[in-house]
């Protein structure tokens, strides 16, 4: 269904390129050629079938691409370019209720030796 939504949608893309082609700016287009007021599709007429065929195949391209969205195949998750790493096995752990050991007590500080006063500076 995905492929078909797709070249649908393309193919409404390429139609509606055709049609804004075929418009001309400032409202001429298609109806400037039909000049005769004896024509089977009056200069009306085609201004609004090439507009509502405008609107038509954007709304049709706006359906598709939604509808693509939902038809999208999911993403294949096994299919890496990486081989993943061995899976590690738990062991059972071992018996972490044992004591701390007793702290030892830390060396005394020494005491520094005294530091001798400053002499004064002389001018």
């Amino acid at each position: 269904m995905y492929p078909l939504l797709i070249v649908l949608t393309i193919l409404a893309a390429v139609l509606l390129i055709g049609v804004v082609l075929i418009q001309k700016s400032k409202g001429g287009g298609l109806s400037s050629s039909f000049a005769g007021s004896n024509q089977v599709l009056g200069v009306r007429r085609t201004n609004s079938f090439i507009e509502k065929l405008t609107w038509s195949l954007a709304g049709a391209i706006c359906v598709l691409a939604i509808l693509s969205t939902f038809f999208m195949p999911r993403a294949i998750v096994n299919k890496a370019r990486v081989a993943s790493p061995a899976p590690v096995e738990q062991t059972q752990g071992g018996n972490f209720d044992t004591k701390a050991p007793a702290a030892t007590p830390a060396p005394a500080a020494q005491p520094a030796a005294p530091v001798a006063p400053a002499a004064p500076e002389s001018k």
